[in-house]
């Protein structure tokens, strides 16, 4: 399949996340990786496959709005598919997520809707909840609202820990999410009026992979 289907990565971090989207040949090209942070191990992976890395220090400005429209400029420099946030720790503003509607797309360890936010592995453990998993979804101006694409759901075992889930939980969102990202190079995939539709088809809820 020709990799014409063009992708910029987001990353904040160490970007594993990226590197299982690199380890699992997307029919994509990834032709740009992006961080706010410049000590991000991340860029370190993206160098080594080859792929062009740029830092945009969010500490420069003094506005989210600011930040925002310079991060746009630069994504759209390379005219991608689509946007992948891998671990990109900012909340983005409005205009932003409205200018990427419908190629925006984000990972998020939860069952979402439920345990929307920071520190899900801790919550779901507290709550006492059966199961656990994470989400690939639409980027929405609603913090981890937008429509659900896929899910990994697995149990929480009585053995684990908060690390233990959280190790787990990370193993299956990297098999997931570049499966979602090739429906999306493959075509598969269309948001229309906030809808999700595959293969021509309207989605009455997230794709689910149960990891039992």
């Amino acid at each position: 399949m020709s990799n014409d289907y063009r992708i910029v990565v987001l990353l904040s971090g160490s970007g594993t996340t990226l590197q299982s989207m690199i380890d699992a040949k997307l029919p994509a090209n990834i032709v740009a990786v992006v961080s706010n942070q410049a000590d991000a191990y991340g860029l370190d992976r993206a160098k080594e496959a080859d792929i062009p890395t740029h830092t945009l220090p969010h500490t420069d400005y003094t506005s989210r709005e600011n930040f925002d429209s310079d991060l746009q400029q630069l994504i759209d420099r390379y005219q991608p598919n689509l946007v992948v946030l891998a671990g990109f720790m900012r909340i983005f503003s409005e205009q932003f997520v409205v200018h990427y509607a419908g190629r925006l797309i984000n990972i998020h360890p939860s069952l979402l809707p439920d345990y929307k936010g920071m520190h899900t592995h801790q919550r779901v453990m507290d709550k006492g909840e059966p199961l656990h998993g994470s989400s690939v979804h639409f980027v929405t101006a609603e913090l981890d609202g937008g429509p659900i694409l896929l899910q990994a759901r697995l149990p929480i075992l009585p053995s684990d820990s908060v690390e233990s889930l959280e190790l787990r939980i990370k193993t299956k969102e990297h098999l997931i999410y570049p499966t979602a990202i090739s429906w999306f190079a493959e075509g598969r995939i269309e948001l229309k009026d906030n809808t999700i539709y595959m293969d021509g088809n309207k989605m009455n809820g997230p794709v689910v992979m149960d990891y039992m």
